[in-house]
C-alpha cells in the first residue's frame, strides 16, 4: 500500500500477532506507543456497529519529536506518527503508517524535510520488519 499520505503492507499474521510485532518493531527503531485508539471497540460502543479489528497507534520517537519541535514549536499538531494495524473484511491484516514526509511538507522550517525523510525511513524499516 502506497498513497500520497501513507505506506504499508499486508502481513501473513493474525491481528494480535501483527499488533504485537508492530510495537516491537517500532521499539527497535526508537519509537514508543503513546496512544492506542481501538477503532472497532469505539464503533461498537458509540454506534453499535460491528467491524473488523482496527487500532491506531500513536508512535513517538522523543529525539525526533524534540528536533521537529525545535524547528517549529507548532509542529506538535502533526505528532505523534500514526501507525495502523487493521484487519479487512476478508480477514487480511494490514500494517500502515502515515508518511511523515507528506505531513511535514506542510511545514516551512529549515531542517524539517531531512528529519521527515529520516523518520519515514525508520517507520518503513519497522513495518518491513513485521
Amino acid at each position: 500500500m502506497e498513497s500520497r499520505y501513507g505506506f504499508g503492507r499486508e502481513v501473513a499474521l493474525t491481528f494480535s500477532e501483527a499488533r504485537s510485532r508492530v510495537t516491537e518493531a517500532l521499539a527497535a527503531e526508537g519509537f514508543g506507543v503513546l496512544t492506542e485508539v481501538d477503532v472497532a471497540a469505539t464503533f461498537k460502543r458509540k454506534l453499535n456497529l460491528d467491524s473488523p479489528p482496527y487500532v491506531i497507534l500513536g508512535a513517538c520517537n522523543p529525539a525526533f519529536a524534540h528536533r521537529a519541535m525545535s524547528a517549529d514549536p507548532s509542529i506538535g499538531l502533526l505528532l505523534p506518527c500514526n501507525v495502523v494495524v487493521r484487519e479487512d473484511t476478508e480477514g487480511a491484516v494490514h500494517v500502515e503508517a502515515l508518511d511523515p514526509v507528506a505531513m511535514f511538507s506542510l511545514v516551512d522550517a529549515p531542517g524539517v524535510e531531512p528529519l521527515a525523510n529520516e523518520v519515514r525511513a525508520r517507520l518503513k524499516h519497522a513495518l518491513d520488519a513485521v
